[in-house]
Order: structure tokens, then C-alpha cells, then sequence
């Protein structure tokens, strides 16, 4: 079973592109991002992840985390499942989750974890044969279990070997 990739350039290109239309540099564009949880960050003046400088390097990295990433993908108001290239499972239309000012999106990866964990048992697979399917080592996969943060492209690949749509464990959430 070929999995499909995610386009990473493709992803930094349409937010590069989408920052330019507006006439935004990169600390103005993490300012915006920041912003959509404008009511949650003032509650949690601790968690500041957003710098305009490490949104601008984003595509020479060539990767990012899915937390991150849903920092953006909601400011760019696109679904990850755009940016797959490669033989894709249909999972429908995907928009991601409404998130007021009070809420940010989040990946629900302990979640993710146990929807895997349930479909390999039903495939009587091992970790290890599951991990040269989706391309990463066993510990990747099992560490989802506990996990806060995973590499966009790996939750995505997992997301389509489940034949499901990335918002089943995307969550508006106010942490």
C-alpha cells in the first residue's frame, strides 16, 4: 500500500503566497496567527510558540510539527489533506474545526494512538510491520501514545493508512 506524502513545499509556498497577498512580513504573520486565540492567550500568557522568524525559515527546515502546523493551517483556513501528494484515500471534504478567539486547534495524538493500535490488531500486524508501511520506525508510532507534539508528515501518512479524515483527531481546545 503506497502512502501518500505530504508536499511540505507545497504547504510553506501557499502560506509564503498567502502572507504576500497580504501585505504581511513574517512578525506580522505570526502576530495574526497568535492572534485568532487572542481571549486563550490571555489566559496562558506562558505558551508563545508563534516567531515571524521561525515561520519564515519553516521551508528551508522542510518540516514542522502537527501542532504547529495547526497553527497556520487555521490561519490559512486549509485542511492538512490539501498539501498530500501521491495515491490519496478519499476521506471527503475536509475542513478543519471551528475555534473562536478562546480556543486553539489541536491534535489529539493519544487519540490518534489508540486508532491505530485498534486497526493494527484488526490487521494482525506488528509494530514493526506497520512501521515499514508508513515509513518511520516502531518507537514513532508507539510514542503517540503520550505524545504532545509529531512531525506533520507522519500524522498525516498515518491519518490516510487509517483511511480517515485528519479532523477525527483535531480538536478546538482551550490549552
Amino acid at each position: 500500500m503506497a502512502l501518500p506524502d505530504f508536499d511540505f513545499a507545497a504547504f510553506t509556498t501557499a502560506l509564503d503566497t498567502q502572507r504576500v497577498q497580504g501585505d504581511l512580513g513574517w512578525y506580522d504573520l505570526a502576530d495574526q496567527v497568535w492572534d485568532q486565540s487572542v481571549s486563550l492567550n490571555a489566559q496562558r500568557p506562558q505558551d508563545h510558540p508563534m516567531c515571524g522568524g521561525a515561520i519564515g525559515r519553516l521551508s528551508a527546515r522542510g518540516e514542522t510539527s502537527c501542532q504547529y502546523a495547526l497553527f497556520l493551517l487555521r490561519w490559512m483556513g486549509r485542511a492538512p489533506e490539501e498539501f498530500l501528494t501521491g495515491d490519496m484515500v478519499d476521506v471527503g471534504k475536509v475542513h478543519l474545526p471551528k475555534a473562536g478567539p478562546d480556543k486553539r486547534l489541536r491534535w489529539d495524538l493519544p487519540a490518534l494512538h489508540a486508532a491505530v493500535n485498534d486497526e493494527r490488531r484488526a490487521r494482525e500486524m506488528t509494530w514493526a510491520q506497520l512501521a515499514d508501511v508508513i515509513g518511520c520506525t516502531p518507537s514513532r508510532l508507539t510514542n503517540l501514545r503520550g505524545a504532545k507534539q509529531a512531525d506533520l508528515a507522519l500524522v498525516m501518512r498515518v491519518t490516510q493508512w487509517l483511511a480517515r479524515p485528519s479532523t477525527d483527531f483535531i480538536s478546538a481546545v482551550s490549552w
